[in-house]
């Protein structure tokens, strides 16, 4: 009598299955910590990009107090920037030498507010006469900038605050 041979090479479809479930239990448990650390990394070039602006306008407004005698035109009463774009194209605080100041190289966009509009990107603003918490720009100056999002950072912490 002959014997069938039978071919065992192949997987059977029991195989496949819990190799499939167990690899789809695995994506559920790492999918989360891989979204909290693009959340994370994001809040951190949050932060980054509001210490640089606000570092400018600190270093803009240090210029402005070094200047004696009247304030040359396009330089507000409070010694502060009029817009973002004056960190970017250059201010003249009149030096002999007159040229313009540069404080920034461009103006950072908002991780998570990444709206850029014909002025360049958008952020929340404050003038020197507004109140700490103001959601509205008085208009004369840039003092601070915020974040425009309405999301919740990691910490529980709105991220327009901070």
């Amino acid at each position: 009598m002959k014997k069938l041979r039978t071919n065992n090479n192949g997987i059977s479809l029991i195989e496949l299955i819990v190799t499939l479930t167990i690899l789809s239990i695995l994506a559920m448990l790492v999918l989360p910590s891989v979204q909290m650390s693009s959340k994370r990394s994001k809040e951190l070039e949050l932060r980054r990009d509001l210490r640089t602006i606000r570092t400018a306008i600190d270093d803009f407004r240090k210029s402005s107090d070094k200047i004696t005698g009247p304030p040359p035109s396009g330089l507000s009463k409070s010694g502060c920037p009029k817009t973002l774009t004056q960190l970017v194209e250059g201010t003249d605080f009149g030096d002999v030498s007159g040229v313009k100041k540069k404080f920034l190289r461009r103006i950072p966009l908002d991780p998570f507010h990444p709206v850029v509009k014909e002025g360049g990107p958008e952020w929340g603003l404050r003038s020197y006469t507004d109140a700490p918490d103001s959601t509205t720009w008085g208009g004369d100056d840039v003092y601070d900038v915020y974040s425009l999002s309405e999301d919740t950072a990691i910490d529980g912490t709105k991220y327009k605050d901070w």
